[in-house]
Protein backbone atom coordinates (compact mmCIF):
# COMPACT_ATOMS: atom_id res chain seq x y z
CA UNK A 1 0.00 0.00 0.00
CA UNK A 2 1.40 3.36 -1.01
CA UNK A 3 1.79 5.93 1.76
CA UNK A 4 -0.34 9.01 1.16
CA UNK A 5 1.75 12.17 0.95
CA UNK A 6 0.79 14.63 3.69
CA UNK A 7 0.12 18.13 2.38
CA UNK A 8 2.36 20.90 3.65
CA UNK A 9 1.34 24.28 4.95
CA UNK A 10 -1.96 23.11 6.41
CA UNK A 11 -4.37 23.59 7.86
CA UNK A 12 -4.35 19.89 8.76
CA UNK A 13 -7.45 18.00 9.85
CA UNK A 14 -6.74 16.60 13.35
CA UNK A 15 -10.15 15.19 14.28
CA UNK A 16 -13.77 15.96 14.86
CA UNK A 17 -14.67 18.42 17.59
CA UNK A 18 -16.60 15.68 19.40
CA UNK A 19 -13.71 13.16 19.48
CA UNK A 20 -11.14 15.79 20.52
CA UNK A 21 -13.39 17.06 23.31
CA UNK A 22 -13.81 13.49 24.56
CA UNK A 23 -10.06 12.78 24.37
CA UNK A 24 -9.10 16.14 26.00
CA UNK A 25 -5.51 15.66 24.71
CA UNK A 26 -4.42 14.14 21.45
CA UNK A 27 -1.01 13.45 19.91
CA UNK A 28 -0.58 14.14 16.20
CA UNK A 29 2.39 14.26 13.84
CA UNK A 30 1.98 16.93 11.19
CA UNK A 31 4.64 17.43 8.53
CA UNK A 32 7.05 15.45 10.74
CA UNK A 33 6.36 17.66 13.79
CA UNK A 34 4.97 16.14 17.01
CA UNK A 35 1.99 18.19 18.20
CA UNK A 36 -0.23 18.06 21.28
CA UNK A 37 -3.82 19.14 20.70
CA UNK A 38 -5.58 20.10 23.94
CA UNK A 39 -9.22 20.81 24.66
CA UNK A 40 -9.59 22.86 27.86
CA UNK A 41 -12.32 25.18 29.14
CA UNK A 42 -14.24 25.13 25.88
CA UNK A 43 -11.19 25.97 23.76
CA UNK A 44 -8.64 24.16 21.61
CA UNK A 45 -4.89 24.69 21.82
CA UNK A 46 -2.01 23.12 19.89
CA UNK A 47 1.66 23.19 20.85
CA UNK A 48 4.81 21.19 20.33
CA UNK A 49 4.47 17.85 22.12
CA UNK A 50 7.92 17.87 23.76
CA UNK A 51 8.77 20.40 26.48
CA UNK A 52 11.33 23.02 25.49
CA UNK A 53 13.41 22.40 28.63
CA UNK A 54 14.40 18.73 28.37
CA UNK A 55 12.14 17.18 25.75
CA UNK A 56 9.72 15.55 28.16
CA UNK A 57 6.27 14.72 26.77
CA UNK A 58 3.66 17.27 27.83
CA UNK A 59 0.63 15.04 27.27
CA UNK A 60 0.14 14.13 30.94
CA UNK A 61 0.94 17.58 32.34
CA UNK A 62 -1.56 19.28 34.63
CA UNK A 63 -3.27 22.39 33.35
CA UNK A 64 -3.36 25.21 35.88
CA UNK A 65 -3.79 28.96 35.93
CA UNK A 66 -0.79 31.12 36.85
CA UNK A 67 -1.05 34.90 36.89
CA UNK A 68 -4.22 34.74 34.77
CA UNK A 69 -2.66 32.48 32.13
CA UNK A 70 -3.74 28.89 31.48
CA UNK A 71 -0.57 26.78 31.50
CA UNK A 72 0.43 23.18 31.05
CA UNK A 73 2.89 22.00 33.69
CA UNK A 74 5.54 19.66 32.32
CA UNK A 75 5.30 16.46 34.37
CA UNK A 76 9.05 15.91 34.15
CA UNK A 77 10.49 19.09 35.72
CA UNK A 78 7.36 21.19 36.47
CA UNK A 79 8.10 23.89 33.90
CA UNK A 80 5.01 26.01 33.24
CA UNK A 81 4.08 26.88 29.66
CA UNK A 82 1.16 29.11 28.66
CA UNK A 83 -1.23 27.36 26.31
CA UNK A 84 -2.05 30.45 24.27
CA UNK A 85 1.43 31.88 23.68
CA UNK A 86 3.97 29.16 24.56
CA UNK A 87 5.45 31.49 27.13
CA UNK A 88 7.62 30.06 29.92
CA UNK A 89 6.27 31.23 33.28
CA UNK A 90 8.18 31.18 36.57
CA UNK A 91 7.60 32.37 40.11
CA UNK A 92 9.93 34.79 41.84
CA UNK A 93 11.33 33.47 45.09
CA UNK A 94 10.48 36.65 46.96
CA UNK A 95 7.25 37.55 48.74
CA UNK A 96 4.55 38.32 47.72
CA UNK A 97 4.27 35.80 44.88
CA UNK A 98 5.13 37.41 41.57
CA UNK A 99 5.08 35.54 38.25
CA UNK A 100 7.46 36.41 35.42
CA UNK A 101 7.76 35.47 31.78
CA UNK A 102 10.83 33.85 30.24
CA UNK A 103 9.43 34.76 26.82
CA UNK A 104 8.13 32.35 24.21
CA UNK A 105 9.79 28.97 24.69
CA UNK A 106 7.25 26.52 23.26
CA UNK A 107 6.00 26.74 19.68
CA UNK A 108 2.21 27.05 19.51
CA UNK A 109 0.07 26.41 16.46
CA UNK A 110 -3.24 27.84 15.23
CA UNK A 111 -6.37 25.77 15.82
CA UNK A 112 -9.62 26.36 13.93
CA UNK A 113 -12.93 24.55 13.99
CA UNK A 114 -15.28 24.45 11.01
CA UNK A 115 -18.53 22.50 10.90
CA UNK A 116 -17.43 20.18 13.70
CA UNK A 117 -14.00 19.48 12.17
CA UNK A 118 -10.82 20.70 13.89
CA UNK A 119 -7.75 21.83 11.97
CA UNK A 120 -4.23 22.82 13.00
CA UNK A 121 -2.04 25.17 10.99
CA UNK A 122 1.60 24.85 11.97
CA UNK A 123 3.34 27.97 13.17
CA UNK A 124 5.27 29.83 10.51
CA UNK A 125 7.28 31.96 12.95
CA UNK A 126 10.64 32.19 11.18
CA UNK A 127 12.82 32.48 14.28
CA UNK A 128 14.07 29.59 16.42
CA UNK A 129 11.93 28.75 19.45
CA UNK A 130 13.47 26.47 22.07
CA UNK A 131 10.96 23.63 21.59
CA UNK A 132 12.16 23.41 17.96
CA UNK A 133 15.29 21.59 19.17
CA UNK A 134 13.32 18.50 20.21
CA UNK A 135 11.64 18.31 16.79
CA UNK A 136 14.95 17.96 14.93
CA UNK A 137 17.28 14.98 14.58
CA UNK A 138 19.64 16.04 17.39
CA UNK A 139 16.69 16.52 19.72
CA UNK A 140 15.22 13.14 18.80
CA UNK A 141 18.57 11.49 19.57
CA UNK A 142 18.77 13.38 22.89
CA UNK A 143 15.25 12.24 23.82
CA UNK A 144 16.10 8.63 22.96
CA UNK A 145 19.27 8.81 25.08
CA UNK A 146 17.36 10.20 28.08
CA UNK A 147 14.60 7.59 27.72
CA UNK A 148 17.20 4.78 27.60
CA UNK A 149 18.93 6.13 30.74
CA UNK A 150 15.60 6.36 32.58
CA UNK A 151 14.64 2.84 31.53
CA UNK A 152 18.02 1.52 32.75
CA UNK A 153 17.55 3.28 36.11
CA UNK A 154 14.05 1.85 36.48
CA UNK A 155 15.30 -1.64 35.64
CA UNK A 156 18.16 -1.36 38.16
CA UNK A 157 15.73 -0.13 40.82
CA UNK A 158 13.38 -3.03 40.06
CA UNK A 159 16.27 -5.51 40.32
CA UNK A 160 17.12 -4.18 43.81
CA UNK A 161 13.53 -4.77 44.98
Amino acid sequence: MEKKEEPTGGPHFVGTKEELIEAKRSFRTLEGRDILVIYHQEGFFALDFHCYHAGGPLQNGDIEEFDGKMCIVCPKHKYKISLAEGEGIYKASNQPVVWYSKGVKQRVHTVTETNGEVYVKLSTQPHFIESDFYQGEKGKLERAKIEAEEAAKAKAKEAKS
